[in-house]
């Protein structure tokens, strides 16, 4: 499948069939397709694109791109706007059909095919690089098949992809073989403990509840977690950056399952309270270094990874949070 490429997409009945613009790693449609697709009315699909765009759900500039073609009768130019996978769903959710639930399965299963056969036909890519980049995707197929998810966990995946690869072919550009880390900082100006994290995590139970359960300690693997992101070998830490700690943590928490109830909130949260207590969780203009959604994807993914994908797991978290580096 090449970028650019119009496929064909089906209702599981047979009576809608749409082509489907393929470009940039995503799905593009027509109002008039979108519409068809979810069985609507294209005023309506008018309507949720500009409550979308106005309520600052979504970028206009990000999700919609115009493009011209020629008439088939007049041979007169005309400029068609088409708007990507994560418009698409945005509606689709707002449409709440079970039209929009078949082409939001559809579409997660073509873009996988997508990105794996796209990627591989790249010369420049590495068998390393492209079994880290298969990796990745079937963690996401795990995780799509596994839990039902919302608009913004979906399009978190989406994000995950699209952002991991950019991040490949960044090391491509500088003649890396592997995916690597580099552009992190090691002149982290707050420590983490046992006891400064358990304060942090009794804030987020005060401040959004919980069961009884919540945050409850089942034994001393949490304990254990703080200290293995300051481990060393031979004199020199294991993980000396900012990020790969925060990494750690993030992976740690989530898959020890320290805590009877709650393990993936309190490992996104501590996540971010650690980037922040480090003074690194905003960027230069305001907007935080990694989107909530795009968290959620990643806690989704390493709860549903290997073990033996802990490091794989860990630089594309690293990856992620560098990637405008």
């Amino acid at each position: 499948m090449n970028k650019g490429e119009i496929i064909l997409y089906k209702t599981s009945d047979g009576q809608t069939a749409i082509d489907v613009r393929m470009e940039e790693d995503t799905v593009w449609l027509t109002q008039a397709q979108i519409a068809e697709l979810f069985g609507t009315k294209r005023p309506a699909i008018t309507k949720h694109i500009k409550n979308i765009y106005f309520e600052g759900e979504l970028s206009e500039s990000i999700t919609c791109s115009i493009l011209e073609h020629m008439g088939n009768e007049n041979k007169q130019r005309y400029r068609t706007k088409y708007y990507n996978l994560d418009a698409i769903l945005s509606i689709g959710y707002r449409v709440n059909s079970k039209s929009a639930t078949q082409f939001r399965i559809w579409a997660n299963k073509i873009l996988k095919e997508y990105l794996v056969k796209g990627y591989a036909v790249n010369q420049q890519a590495t068998n390393l690089q492209l079994d880290q980049l298969k990796s990745v995707i079937g963690i996401i197929s795990k995780t799509l098949s596994n839990k039902v998810l919302t608009q913004d966990e979906t399009s978190g995946l989406m994000r995950v992809v699209n952002d991991y690869t950019y991040g490949l072919d960044t090391l491509d550009k500088y003649d890396f073989q592997t995916l690597d880390i580099s552009g992190t900082r090691n002149d982290d100006d707050f420590r983490a403990t046992y006891d400064n994290a358990m304060e942090a995590i009794q804030v987020l139970k005060n401040k959004f509840g919980g069961s009884s359960l919540f945050a409850n300690e089942k034994d001393q693997s949490f304990r254990s977690s703080i200290g293995q992101i300051y481990q060393t070998f031979d004199g020199r830490e294991l993980y000396p950056s900012i990020e790969e700690k925060a990494a750690m943590l993030l992976y740690l928490v989530v898959k020890n399952h320290s805590f009877s109830d709650g393990n993936k909130r309190i490992a996104a949260f501590l996540f971010l309270w650690f980037l922040d207590k480090n003074g690194i969780l905003y960027k230069s203009n305001g907007m935080k270094l990694i989107e909530n959604n795009t968290l959620v994807a990643l806690t989704l993914m390493i709860a549903e990874s290997r073990t033996q994908e802990k490091d794989m797991m860990v630089k594309v978290v690293v990856n992620l949070i560098n990637k405008d580096n």
